[in-house]
């Protein structure tokens, strides 16, 4: 227990036998349970889960997937097998089994749900300079681009390292969230943050230590990963803008958003137009590039104040 509440944390394992037994073994004595979960894993990690839950007992929950569904599929498992055993005053952390999560660093994303200070924690590796010495280069930007789009999707500015799973979650604010509708893959600590944000919940990044294992090859393929999850983005942002400033409460910023968006648009295809005629006829309307230049510059100004209005309504939520 941690400062008098349960503590469970999640495991995600695809094809881990080498370093999920260690994981399990240096899990902190706070730990009351620990829920792994196999996500269709082709080698011989069911065989080392087997091995771990004969010394850990009734300690350690294996969850297995039939088929790889994807880290966030497998965490999603996780917190619906952990809503099961806990209750709303009991915490809920977030550990991948691949032993780059320091467990020495578990209470420190535990404390500001215990003070009431947040509502979901998350492990922010890019904090100090270290990351840059220890995080391979094109991982490093690869996560800075996808964490200052999650900022706008999310509207937390305040948190970066948008792709740490290593997290904490009240079991409160877990009950809530519909986790069914996350998204199953690499993209699911995004989404998340954009489901949160949906609801108003508090959330704050807490410096840890990267660690990284030496000779370690990722499975990630950024040129795949991140056209898929800026998509993602994408269209979470405007079902974020639909659901928490129309449908919950009404907010002057949609205008802002709609006409901004309005008057950029036709303002680059009004743009194309022209250059179109220029360079096809020879013709070019002095009073056509003057408009063009003003509804994209209206249009772009009203983006930005759609964007500052968001951040305002989001800053309680540090």
């Amino acid at each position: 227990m941690f400062q008098g509440r349960r503590v469970c944390v999640v495991i995600p394992a695809y094809n881990e036998q080498r370093l999920i037994g260690g994981v399990l073994d240096t899990m902190p004595d706070l730990v009351d349970r620990m829920i792994v979960v196999d996500d269709g894993s082709t080698d011989a990690t069911a065989q080392a889960l087997c091995a771990a839950q004969s010394r850990l007992g009734e300690r350690l929950r294996v969850v297995r997937h039939e088929r790889n569904g994807g880290v966030g599929a497998a965490i999603i498992s996780g917190y619906k097998a952990a809503l099961e055993e806990l209750e709303a005053k009991d915490l809920v952390a977030v550990m991948a089994g691949d032993a780059q999560m320091d467990p020495a660093e578990l209470p420190r994303l535990l404390a500001p749900l215990v003070k009431d200070q947040a509502d979901y924690t998350k492990g922010n590796r890019l904090f100090t300079g270290e990351a840059w010495a220890i995080i391979p280069r094109h991982r490093y930007l690869g996560n800075a681009a996808l964490s200052f789009a999650t900022k706008i999707a999310s509207g937390y500015w305040h948190v970066a390292d948008s792709q740490s799973g290593y997290t904490a979650i009240t079991v409160e604010a877990l009950s809530i969230l519909k986790l069914d509708r996350l998204y199953p893959r690499y993209g699911f600590p995004n989404h998340l943050l954009v489901e949160l944000n949906n609801y108003d919940f508090r959330v704050r990044d807490v410096p840890v230590r990267p660690v990284y294992n030496v000779g370690e090859v990722s499975g990630i393929r950024l040129p795949r990963v991140i056209p898929t999850i800026s998509w993602l983005l994408f269209t979470c942002y405007f079902w974020r803008m639909k659901e928490k400033y129309v449908i919950r409460d009404f907010h002057p910023l949609i205008f802002f958003l709609v006409f901004g968006l309005l008057l950029t648009g036709g303002g680059l295809l009004l743009g194309l137009y022209i250059l179109y005629l220029r360079v096809a006829h020879g013709a070019l309307s002095p009073n056509a590039v003057i408009f063009d230049a003003l509804c994209l510059i209206m249009g772009v100004q009203m983006l930005f104040f759609a964007m500052w209005m968001d951040m305002e309504h989001n800053k309680g939520l540090k």
